[in-house]
């Protein structure tokens, strides 16, 4: 099996488990994934808010917050899975996109 073949089933399973990260939390009663707080949840886990975090918190807002669908944040397990994996797939092939056409500029040859 090719390297590149071994890759994208890698990038397939990673996807595929990505609700991994809803579901344990959830599971567990933990509260919000593992590093993925925000500036009010960092006052309540370290009782402060670190001075890089309270400058940029503001600067950008994600295109798919908490990974979902406008309208979907109140939906149940399965619903918010499948967001997790649609949210993967943008995710994967916006970077894919990226480096392919930085990689196509940077090897362009003069004629």
């Amino acid at each position: 099996m090719k390297t590149v073949t071994k890759f994208w089933i890698g990038i397939a399973v990673l996807i595929i488990l990505s609700p991994l990260g809803l579901i344990m939390p959830e599971h567990f009663k933990a509260g919000a994934a593992w590093g993925e707080w925000g500036a009010d949840e960092m006052v309540s886990l370290v009782g402060y808010i670190p001075n890089g975090l309270e400058k940029l918190s503001g600067l950008w807002s994600a295109p798919l917050p908490d990974y979902a669908f406008k309208g979907w944040e109140e939906k149940g397990l399965p619903d918010l899975s499948l967001a997790y994996i649609i949210s993967a797939i943008v995710g994967i092939g916006i970077t894919v996109l990226a480096v392919f056409l930085i990689g196509k500029m940077l090897t362009k040859k003069d004629n």
